[in-house]
Formats: structure tokens, C-alpha cells, sequence
């Protein structure tokens, strides 16, 4: 009976998969910006990895809708994840086949696109908030919209437990404020606080090299504000921050979509978004949510 029930359940996943293949978002990949980044050969199909720089690689996953981007960073004694994806398939191997330095993972935020793996690691840093403590208990329904036949394009990793998958409990081993810095060996990382998105939502600056990762807070694209957890207020007064770095930036490594952008961006977003709140701009109706459109990015709200 289980068995007939694993295959039913297998042809299902494969129905959904090649139905995604049809959706808009899919039919647009792969993205003009990847044809000028450097990819680097990975065993797992699921994910693509790209070097961005000495020691900076991007390990981007275009098979679901939210084409997350988890960041490996690579200092002389020791390297750091920045957010572990999906935890659709695993980051953890992709990883070890890039470095063999001791790994620790940090979070740009902790909703369950960006720690699907986190619990594969065993020294993962935190944001000290009650939001980020509830987020380590896990959780499946948000997982589980993941899987809707509109969010996939392609096929799902072979072997992958699509009615068990779940964002697995993981523990913390270090909490993080703004202002700490994180040693890797000749590089350093300077945890920046940027709640708004979330309330543990973070950037990390490479303040030598100019690089700025900043999370959920921007990319090219939607940038999701319409979550219960998101504060508007708190997105501004974040965005100002990021902003105000920007003379000292050479490249910004955001977590979706396209993993560089010009730090020129972030004063365009500062005044977008206070024009929205202001009034200024008219929304268009996307999906029972408001979008405001500017060039190259826009915001949806509740």
C-alpha cells in the first residue's frame, strides 16, 4: 500500500514539475546578467554556482520561483555561508566541494527559503531576536507553498521527500548584533542590522573589498514587504542605512534573482520607497497585494 502510494506520489511531483516548466517566470531564464559571471561545475543539478570574485562564490537555485542566492565567503583560516537556501537539496555538499576550510553559516534572515539547510551545519550564527529563535524551530507550511506547481521549473532533485519537505529545526551556536565583526582570515565581515523585511534581517560588509550582501532588503525584482513580520518603518530607516555606505561600495551580492547589481541602486530605493509611503506613487494589483513599479526593481505590500 506505501509503496503504491510513494509512486503515485512520484508521478504526481513529476506532473507538477513539468507543468511549472510553462509558468512566465521560468520561461524568462536564464537570466541575461549569468551569461557574463563565471560558473563553476557542481554535481548537483539543482543548484549553479558562480565566482564572483577571489574567495566569493554565489550559489544560486533557478529551479523555484524565489531563485534564491546563498553566498560562500572565503577568508585564509576559515569560510562563512551566508543563509543555506532552500534545504530542497544539499547546499552542504556543494560547499565542501569548494572549500575545505571549517564552514559557519549566517543568516541574512531567517524566513525558510534562506535556512533550509542551516540544521547540515554545526556552528550557525543568529540574530538575537525572539523572531529569529522562533524561525529555529522550524517549520512546514511555508515550505510546503514552496512546491506549488506555479513556484517550479524543472524537475526536483532525484530521491526528494516532497510531502515530508520541511524547514528542519536547527541550533544556534553564536547570537549576532549590529556592529559585530567576523574574522575569517585576511578578510573581515561587519554584521550590519536591517530590520524591516524581518526583524533579524542583516547585510554583511566587506568594507576592503567594497562588497555589500544585502539580503532581502534589496534585489532586482519584487522586493517582498508584506509579510505580518514586515515593518515599513524599520525597511526605511534600513535602506537609508545601506544607502549612506554606498560611496565606499564597488558591488552589491543581493539573495535573489541576479547576484550583482550596482551599489548605485540603493539611493533609488531610498527614494522609491519614501515616495510610496508618501503617496506618490499608484500601486498596481499583484496577486491581492500592492506592486510599485520602478525600473528594475518595485515593492509589494499588503
Amino acid at each position: 500500500m506505501m509503496k503504491g502510494f510513494s509512486i503515485l506520489w512520484f508521478a504526481v511531483c513529476l506532473t507538477l514539475s513539468a507543468g511549472a516548466q510553462q509558468a512566465d517566470w521560468c520561461k524568462k531564464l536564464p537570466r541575461p546578467a549569468y551569461s557574463k559571471l563565471k560558473r563553476v561545475p557542481v554535481a548537483d543539478s539543482w543548484f549553479e554556482v558562480y565566482k564572483i570574485r577571489p574567495g566569493i562564490f554565489a550559489i544560486y537555485e533557478p529551479h523555484q520561483l524565489e531563485e534564491v542566492i546563498s553566498y560562500l565567503i572565503v577568508g585564509n583560516d576559515k569560510a562563512l555561508l551566508f543563509d543555506t537556501g532552500m534545504g530542497i537539496s544539499n547546499i552542504q555538499a556543494v560547499v565542501s566541494g569548494l572549500t575545505k576550510l571549517p564552514v559557519s553559516v549566517v543568516n541574512s534572515h531567517t524566513h525558510n527559503d534562506h535556512v533550509g539547510d542551516n540544521w547540515r551545519f554545526t556552528d550557525v550564527y543568529g540574530m538575537d531576536t525572539d523572531f529569529t529563535r522562533a524561525s529555529a524551530r522550524g517549520s512546514k507550511q511555508d515550505a510546503q507553498d514552496e512546491l506549488a506547481p506555479e513556484e517550479l521549473c524543472g524537475a526536483l532533485p532525484v530521491g526528494f521527500d516532497a510531502k515530508a519537505y520541511a524547514t528542519k529545526p536547527f541550533h544556534i551556536t553564536r547570537w549576532l548584533h549590529d556592529g559585530d565583526k567576523i574574522e575569517l582570515g585576511g578578510r573581515t565581515l561587519k554584521v550590519i542590522g536591517t530590520p524591516g523585511h524581518t526583524p533579524d534581517a542583516i547585510a554583511l560588509l566587506d568594507e576592503k573589498n567594497g562588497l555589500l550582501f544585502t539580503g532581502d532588503s534589496f534585489y532586482l525584482g519584487p522586493i517582498y514587504l508584506y509579510r505580518p513580520e514586515t515593518d515599513l518603518d524599520a525597511y526605511v530607516a534600513s535602506i537609508q542605512k545601506l544607502a549612506a555606505l554606498t560611496p565606499g561600495l564597488r558591488l552589491l551580492l543581493p539573495a535573489h534573482n541576479t547576484p550583482v547589481a550596482d551599489p548605485g541602486y540603493l539611493p533609488k530605493v531610498v527614494i522609491a520607497i519614501q515616495r510610496v509611503r508618501r503617496g506618490e506613487v499608484k500601486p498596481v494589483a499583484k496577486e491581492g497585494k500592492h506592486e510599485y513599479v520602478f525600473e528594475d526593481f518595485s515593492f509589494l505590500t499588503r
